[in-house]
């Protein structure tokens, strides 16, 4: 492991895992926290004890904006749906054997027309079935992923079964934009889209989230501040 030495006046020590780091660092290459920000100044005043639950450290963590998306983001899904959906009634409810045997001539006997009523009635409910889990498992996905803005940095969950958690640094953000249709302007709802400098994420969209223009104005703001406090200059 590399090791440093510093004399008194060049180190102080991170106020959140205590190890000793250089005086000018802004974040701790022990921990990866920023030190330049309220939060260690909170630390430090005893605002956040070790004592403290997941709760109360979630809310103290300048939260400015909380969201999940909503499910009027599966618009473009239930509209394909119903469309496999209404093939799925035909079958259940119309002779569709028996109308093809007589547009085709096709001749087939009783004992035929009954075997094809038969997978008929299987094809239409497994239909019917399969439309309603792709619903049902879209909607559990999309309440499964969480928005957390704070003024460093935007935080997202996402997964059912396995939880991801990913963040993005607001002096990150380079440019944002704000896209409410009709429907969306009459629901309350909208998607925010971000453009950054980050590899992983250089495209990210708040998708349908309630309050979107108030989350716009957060995000513009706080990328403002981020960059001021850093001296980032954004070249396009």
């Amino acid at each position: 492991m590399e090791t440093f030495t510093f004399t008194r006046s060049q180190a102080k020590r991170c106020p959140f895992c205590a190890e000793i780091i250089q005086a000018e660092a802004i974040k701790c290459r022990f921990c990866n926290e920023f030190i330049n920000t309220d939060k260690p100044k909170a630390v430090q005043s005893g605002c956040k004890t070790n004592s403290q639950s997941p709760e109360d450290a979630e809310t103290s963590d300048n939260v400015l904006f909380e969201a999940r998306p909503s499910l009027w983001a599966m618009t473009g899904a239930v509209i394909k749906g119903l469309f496999f959906f209404g093939i799925a009634v035909l079958l259940l409810t119309q002779p569709v054997e028996s109308i093809l045997n007589n547009l085709l001539g096709l001749k087939l006997t009783e004992k035929d027309l009954a075997v094809f009523g038969s997978y008929r009635t299987t094809a239409g409910v497994g239909l019917a079935v399969l439309v309603v889990m792709i619903w049902f498992l879209k909607a559990v996905w999309l309440k499964s992923i969480r928005y957390k803005v704070s003024a460093d940095r935007i935080e997202w969950s996402r997964g059912i079964f396995d939880r991801k958690i990913d963040n993005l640094d607001m002096f990150r953000v380079i440019d944002l934009k704000l896209r409410r249709g009709l429907l969306d302007c009459v629901l309350g709802i909208g998607s925010v889209g971000l453009m950054t400098t980050d590899k992983t994420d250089p495209e990210f969209i708040f998708e349908k989230v309630h309050n979107s223009r108030k989350l716009y104005d957060i995000i513009k703001k706080a990328s403002l501040e981020a960059d001021k406090q850093r001296g980032v200059i954004h070249v396009e």
